[in-house]
């Protein structure tokens, strides 16, 4: 009995690493109302190259542009969330995005978080890149504080939920509300507080984007698209009251995530993460206390 206990126990971890990851028990995207648009986003560059069609906005890179967007207000924390259906095939050297950052105020000393779609050569998975900047370079020693991973499904078959939920205490990225990286607070110079606007965009990164800019973009392959819709936004804008809270991210009145919310991350993290910036020799951590 012990042995069949055993093998059906390795059996079903087994199949759970290679299915989806274990129900986080908590869905923030539903506590947070999906909004058109043009109420809360307005084209940033590159109009020729986005279009928007009811509910569903669509940018793409070809060789004359690539395409950007940027929401109307700015925000000193909140949900910031978007379903994105990625691009087919060689995209490589092509970033597709969506993002918080306060580059535009505070130009070569800005804050940054990032979801990064990194472009690919066809017979390799996306890679999600997780990212953030304080000041404009990590802490001054690094260039950033990376975490990328693969993900569970192929990104290009369907929409799937993105978001970020920035509080004044962490940061946490979730995919499909399976929260897949959380980074705390440990110290006010290494924590975003400054407003920031959210962006998304999509341009040539040929430089880095794909295996350290081995692979460039290869316009033959163009146009490369990327297509977002249910955009939910609830957070605190720049000028709002102090009393102003943003939405919480698990089911506890105090924050943090609850312990199915922990297991579904570690899930992830131990099975779809391929790179962290805090495991990195080549990299100086002697000012990084999240590490």
């Amino acid at each position: 009995m012990a042995t069949f206990l055993l093998l059906l126990f390795m059996f079903n971890s087994l199949a759970n690493a290679q299915g989806n990851p274990p129900s986080p028990g908590y869905n923030p995207s539903s506590r947070v109302d999906t909004i058109a648009f043009n109420q809360a986003y307005k084209n940033l560059w590159g109009p020729q190259n986005q279009r928007l069609d009811q509910s569903s906005l669509t940018i793409w890179l070809d060789k004359s542009s690539g395409s950007g967007f940027k929401s109307i207000e700015s925000y000193k924390s909140g949900y910031f969330g978007t379903d994105v259906k990625l691009h087919p095939g060689y995209t490589a050297g092509v970033i597709t995005s969506f993002y918080l950052s306060n580059n535009e105020d505070h130009p070569g000393n800005h804050d940054e978080v990032d979801i990064e779609f990194l472009g690919r050569t066809p017979d390799k998975p996306y890679t999600l890149q997780t990212n953030v900047y304080i000041r404009g370079s990590g802490d001054g020693h690094i260039i950033g504080r990376e975490e990328q991973f693969h993900l569970w499904f192929d990104p290009t078959e369907d929409f799937h939920h993105y978001a970020m939920l920035w509080t004044p205490k962490e940061i946490i990225f979730l995919v499909d509300d399976v929260p897949i990286r959380r980074y705390a607070r440990k110290s006010d110079t290494t924590f975003p507080l400054r407003p920031m606007y959210v962006y998304g965009s999509i341009w040539d990164a040929s430089s880095w984007a794909t295996e350290n800019g081995r692979y460039k973009v290869n316009y033959g392959y163009q146009p490369f698209v990327g297509r977002y819709t249910n955009f939910k936004l609830k957070g605190c804008a720049a000028d709002s009251q102090q009393s102003c809270q943003p939405p919480s991210g698990s089911p506890a009145t105090t924050g943090g995530l609850s312990h199915q919310q922990v297991a579904a991350m570690q899930w992830v993290q131990r099975n779809y993460k391929v790179y962290d910036y805090c495991s990195d020799p080549k990299r100086d951590h002697t000012q990084t206390p999240e590490c």
